[in-house]
């Protein structure tokens, strides 16, 4: 073990270092497409309100409290929930070690379908060096590679290996890169947002995002697409920012860490918000294309402007920056959690084999009509229930002194029973109710 603990230094370096790592967990597709799209079908500036109060109340009791579990226990998911109900009795921490194999399921199952997504953005990279994005009709384009198995294996084995190399020294390669992409992830959206809003018509799409409709807030889906929205935007699914919690300084405000990684994790979304929405308002495009947006939608749209191939270059870096980030985390936690399981393990092996089997699976499943309905069940069945069951753990299972004793750990401004309560009624029924819409009504977030 001690050789695991050397080889990974298990801790980030600096504040803004750790937070950079978070939002890069945070920021993906979910923010690129799945923002706008919510945003497009769902009132617009109504969503919007909606979004930005569940980002408050997440950020402020669920993300802090994923952080101090992880910190606590020094581990990923396996050893945090077994810590968390090992407050109760030696016996419930077994119960709790058993139940944490679920959510971390989820971790791995998303890390598989979103490997997918993130080597069709490979291919879009690809495809727009080379000039054939800007030369062929995108439509016919996408569905000649989205239909069919296989078709993007290379570009898989490259995100995969990639990611895998970025992983090997742990907390301090982690935070090393997203020192990189994420800065450069922010810079180039708000690149394509000052060109967006140059083209004819984008006003109306910044009216659309700004201006409330406030009948849509009678629509109770309205508020659930919001809350899903802000749920897994935040990456908060019981298992994933564990393992990042678990590199953090004790000398760290986890309810700061998470009002910042809250704040860039919004500013992602609003950015990507104002390149999509306008230029679809612009060219007449739906706004609620969800995949189609990055790989139909937007490619019409650049193939309209004047240097429409150097932006459309821009953009899929940026994606490519914001999908392996998320993936770092994925493949983290697990590896992290399997070598508290067995600490006779090396690293650098169960890394490998963890990205052994994404690629074993992922490669059968590259046609949108495979992994399209793989991270429907992972969106669907396991994130949910994930996020519910690590919410009951923290706010009712785990005994309150000891969890507030972490959260307060490195804080200039104590929190107490005020916030644990909004934790415990207010946050944990959230979680509930997204998992009871999710599975009865299935609503894929």
């Amino acid at each position: 073990m001690k050789e695991n603990v050397k080889t990974h230094e298990k801790k980030f370096r600096s504040h803004w270092g750790f937070i950079l790592a978070s939002v890069g967990s945070a920021v993906g597709m979910a923010n690129v497409w799945g923002f706008p799209n919510k945003m497009g079908t769902n009132g617009g500036g109504a969503f919007l309100l909606i979004y930005i109060l569940f980002i408050w109340i997440f950020s402020y009791v669920g993300l802090p409290a994923e952080f101090a579990i992880g910190r606590r226990a020094k581990t990923g998911t396996l050893g945090s929930y077994a810590n968390a109900w090992e407050t109760r009795s030696k016996k419930a921490s077994k119960a709790g070690g058993l139940l944490a194999w679920l959510p971390l399921m989820g971790s791995m199952c998303i890390a598989i379908g979103y490997a997918v997504i993130v080597a069709y953005v490979l291919k879009a990279l690809g495809s727009s060096l080379n000039g054939v994005l800007m030369e062929t009709n995108a439509s016919q384009w996408f569905e000649g590679f989205a239909l069919s198995n296989y078709s993007v294996t290379p570009q898989h084995i490259i995100v995969v290996v990639c990611t895998l190399l970025t992983l090997f020294l742990g907390a301090k390669s982690i935070e090393k890169t997203n020192k990189i992409m994420m800065p450069l992830f922010f810079i180039i959206f708000v690149i394509l947002a000052i060109r967006v809003a140059f083209l004819p018509n984008a006003a109306e799409g910044y009216l659309f995002m700004l201006i409330p409709r406030w009948e849509a807030l009678k629509n109770p889906m309205v508020w659930i697409s919001a809350m899903g929205q802000a749920f897994f935007s935040l990456s908060i699914t019981g298992s994933g920012m564990i393992v990042y919690g678990a590199y953090l300084d004790e000398s760290e405000d986890v309810v700061v860490v998470s009002r910042r990684t809250a704040i860039f994790d919004t500013l992602a979304a609003l950015v990507a918000a104002l390149v999509i929405i306008p230029a679809c308002f612009s060219y007449g495009l739906p706004v609620d294309a969800g995949p189609g947006q990055l790989f139909v939608t937007l490619p019409t749209i650049l193939q309209n402007i004047p240097l429409g191939a150097f932006f459309a270059v821009i953009l899929y870096v940026a994606m490519i920056f914001a999908g392996v980030s998320s993936l770092q985390n994925m493949f983290e936690v697990v590896g992290e959690s399997l070598l508290h399981k067995f600490p006779k393990l090396n690293r650098k092996v169960v890394l490998a084999i963890i990205c052994a089997i994404c690629l074993g699976i992922g490669v059968n499943m590259e046609a949108i009509s495979s992994w399209g309905p793989w991270m429907d069940f992972v969106s669907i069945y396991i994130i949910p229930v994930g996020a519910m069951l690590g919410a009951v753990s923290w706010f009712w299972i785990m005994k309150k002194d000891i969890l507030l004793e972490e959260i307060n750990k490195g804080s200039k401004k104590k929190q107490g029973t005020f916030w644990h309560s909004i934790g415990r009624y207010v946050y944990v029924p959230f979680t509930i109710l997204l998992c009871l819409v999710a599975v009865f009504m299935k609503i894929s977030f």
